[in-house]
């Protein structure tokens, strides 16, 4: 078990009307293929942590300037000259190899990201379900955003090779970046559901669909 995320897990859900699925699984597991299908599909609305997590870290942002104060020009992309902008890698890859340093950088971030949630999901009020592709759910303690919870699960060596593929990394480095979110087992363990995506390319879409047909 991560020592870096707190042992006890007790958020109470969301308990209103509206539908919040909370759709969640470890680094290249599959969540945002099986997001793209809810929306595409579906018609699900969608909102995505990752992308407010980039807004947050976008060129200027008073968060982007925090994250230069504490680490200087190390993390600047010298090919942007009219804006404070991150070189993502380098940002990267302080914070894979200090836990002390991502747990700073998730401290600065997890708020944003959070209000953004809130405005969002205000301004759809009136939708029956929305969905929160939430890769860190558990581990930013997000759970009291969503009505239910949806886990897309593979085993490690899969995520593996999907992340090493997708990011242009070895496989080593691929494991530790694995390493710093709960295991899946543990995340199993809090989820309401889990879409298996172990198996052969959308081979999911079945237990998708048969967990959105009361919405449809």
């Amino acid at each position: 078990m991560n020592s870096d995320f707190p042992v006890d897990f007790d958020t109470p859900r969301w308990q209103g009307v509206q539908r919040r699925i909370g759709l969640t699984g470890g680094i290249a597991s599959g969540k945002s293929s099986v997001a793209h299908f809810l929306e595409q599909r579906v018609g699900f609305s969608i909102l995505d942590a990752d992308v407010y997590a980039r807004q947050a870290l976008g060129p200027g942002t008073p968060l982007t300037e925090a994250v230069v104060d504490r680490y200087g020009k190390d993390v600047l992309d010298t090919t942007k000259f009219n804006s404070i902008t991150l070189d993502r890698f380098a940002l990267a890859r302080i914070i894979f190899s200090d836990v002390a340093e991502r747990l700073w950088l998730e401290e600065l971030v997890h708020p944003f990201v959070r209000n953004c949630f809130n405005y969002d999901l205000l301004e759809r009020k009136n939708l029956s379900v929305v969905v929160l592709v939430i890769p860190l759910l558990f581990e930013a303690n997000f759970s009291d955003l969503c009505s239910e919870i949806w886990l897309v699960d593979c085993d490690v060596d899969q995520q593996a090779h999907r992340l090493s593929k997708r990011d242009h990394m070895s496989l080593s480095e691929a494991h530790l970046r694995i390493k710093t979110q709960w295991p899946m087992e543990r995340k199993k363990s809090f989820s309401d559901f889990i879409i298996d995506n172990s198996g052969s390319r959308h081979s999911w879409m079945p237990t998708v669909l048969s967990l959105v047909q009361g919405s449809l």
